[in-house]
């Protein structure tokens, strides 16, 4: 009888199960991270067990990082959040902490006599522009995070004062720098050995990073925009020749953009890097004209010519996008439907299009030492973040007293639009510098969303992250295991030079003679490159995974976080 107790237990027990099913829909009830060092996975679970979320974890993970990757990221750097809260929707947001150009910088800030002087956008502090990460990092914990920042830095600041082990990337990175490391005194006394790469091992201890991240824990924005911190860097930078100002640092606020969303086929969504990233998209271009192309069913060679020819097309639209806040992106028409199926109609089935038979755009390239990592929570709530501070160790150049090494960021820009950047690839207009600019980036933090599936993804790697997140991307659709994601062999083209980069091994013999039979000019870069770290929730299945890229040192982790 709907009176009796049988009939209000049997109700209780479906209200139970609704609110369970709900709890399901909302968020996956583990955690799971996937970072490139060891370090900083067991930052992130450190702070989810205390009760914190993924935005705490994410500021664990990206200060841990500037702490034992010096050569990708660090407070002297910047980069992009890409943010997943729940809900029915669920919310996504993206923050711009992306460098900004110095006031006093100019557009012929690089020029001497009409021509670019390479070395002074590279090394030293005239190369770096304003960071953003500890922007971020304060961000996040006041407008997202459960924990204060002096919890979740407090990895950090541990590990800085204790010292970590160098590794085989440390060493790899601090190779290719070792000239300009050595350059700079500070540098070489926090990085080196006796002016050597130190050996596998060796502890490298950061004591004035640890002061500089406890003024950030305990002050907030300020304790590195202004005050003690602030002095030191433009003592360091004004004193060896850069151009920062004080109101440079006190002006420097991240922008809360709308992440770059599409409508992707079976219900799915791609959430993305909007301007002034260019990965989006591209991301966004290559997918939808890869939907007009039977690329699923294709032999592997078949299938690496839809991929190539969508990159090319997609990649030789970038010379029109730059910082939303100085120029006018032409979004709607590039993401237009009908604009891309054109380009799609336009490959040939067999035949490579050579990019100089397609309309001229600019072509490009930047530093490709950058990181990213992916967390999510019990609850749903998601972070992909790739941060940078441009190529290894950024300019070379530490602000003494702070054991903040500095970007060299202002290299993202075109130098000379109608000339080139250091790796000697044509510039543009939209990317020119100017004060207070943000220059241009590949970095390509993503979500694809469904009804019953959630998956994150993002790379280090410079102009070649698009194409790589786009390779994992591929393998989600196809139902791959999670774990083939980020082991992916890559492939890359990005419309000029008109070359194909590879590792080592992605394509057989025979396949690279039918690639070049078809009209492929392949370059192997004789290097694995990368370093992709993915997260996959399967709402339906109940389940959650992560990965980590075999080529690097990460680690992934799930875990009930208390």
């Amino acid at each position: 009888m709907p009176g009796s107790t049988a009939f209000r237990t049997l109700l209780f027990g479906a209200a139970l199960a609704l609110c369970a099913t709900q709890a399901l829909a909302d968020g996956p009830g583990r955690a799971a991270i996937a970072s490139p060092h060891p370090e900083a996975t067991a930052a992130a679970r450190e702070i989810l067990e205390q009760g914190g979320n993924a935005f705490d974890a994410a500021i664990a993970v990206s200060a841990t990082l500037a702490v034992v990757e010096p050569y990708g990221s660090g407070l002297g750097g910047g980069g992009f959040f890409l943010l997943r809260q729940p809900g029915s929707p669920a919310s996504y947001q993206f923050i711009d902490a992306r460098e900004r150009a110095p006031g006093k910088a100019t557009a012929t800030l690089y020029l001497k006599d009409g021509k670019v002087q390479p070395g002074l956008s590279i090394n030293g502090p005239l190369a770096a522009a304003i960071p953003g990460l500890p922007a971020a990092l304060a961000d996040l914990a006041t407008n997202y995070g459960k924990l204060p920042l002096t919890r979740s830095l407090a990895p950090a600041i541990r590990l800085a004062n204790q010292g970590f082990a160098v590794d085989r990337v440390y060493r790899d990175r601090a190779q290719m720098r070792l000239s300009a490391l050595r350059d700079d005194p500070e540098s070489a006394r926090l990085f080196l050995k006796d002016g050597e790469v130190p050996v596998l091992g060796t502890s490298i201890r950061q004591p004035e990073l640890a002061a500089t991240l406890t003024r950030l824990a305990e002050q907030g924005r300020d304790g590195f925009y202004a005050g003690t911190t602030a002095q030191a860097l433009l003592s360091g930078v004004q004193g060896a020749g850069g151009i920062w100002r004080e109101e440079d640092l006190s002006d420097y606020r991240v922008v809360h953009r709308e992440p770059l969303r599409y409508a992707l086929a079976d219900r799915r969504e791609l959430i993305s890097a909007p301007p002034p990233s260019a990965g989006g998209v591209a991301l966004a271009q290559s997918l939808v004209m890869l939907q007009r192309l039977p690329w699923q069913g294709a032999d592997p060679v078949q299938r690496s010519h839809y991929v190539l020819e969508v990159l090319r097309r997609a990649y030789r639209d970038r010379g029109l996008l730059g910082d939303p806040d100085y120029v006018s992106n032409p979004i709607p028409q590039l993401l237009s439907r009908s604009y891309l199926q054109g380009l799609a109609d336009g490959i040939d089935v067999y035949k490579a299009t050579p990019s100089a038979d397609l309309p001229p755009a600019s072509a490009w390239r930047e530093g490709d030492h950058t990181t990213h990592f992916a967390v999510i929570d019990g609850e749903g709530n998601a972070v992909a973040a790739t941060l940078s501070v441009n190529l290894p160790f950024g300019a070379a150049y530490s602000a003494p007293g702070t054991g903040v090494v500095l970007n060299n960021e202002m290299d993202d820009f075109a130098a000379d639009p109608s000339g080139s950047n250091s790796y000697g690839l044509a510039g543009s207009q939209a990317n020119a510098v100017a004060a207070g600019k943000r220059p241009l980036s590949s970095m390509s933090p993503t979500f694809i969303e469904s009804p019953s599936q959630f998956a994150a993804f993002g790379t280090p790697g410079g102009s070649r992250i698009p194409s790589m997140v786009l390779l994992s991307v591929l393998e989600f659709l196809e139902g791959r295991p999670v774990a083939t994601w980020p082991a992916v062999p890559r492939y890359h083209h990005q419309y000029l030079p008109d070359v194909v980069e590879h590792e080592p091994g992605a394509f057989s013999t025979e396949q690279q003679r039918e690639l070049q039979a078809r009209g492929y000019t392949l370059k192997d870069v004789g290097r694995a490159y990368g370093n992709q770290q993915v997260l996959f929730w399967d709402k339906a299945g109940h389940t959650l995974e992560a990965a980590s890229d075999p080529r690097g040192l990460g680690t992934s982790d799930v875990f009930n976080p208390r």
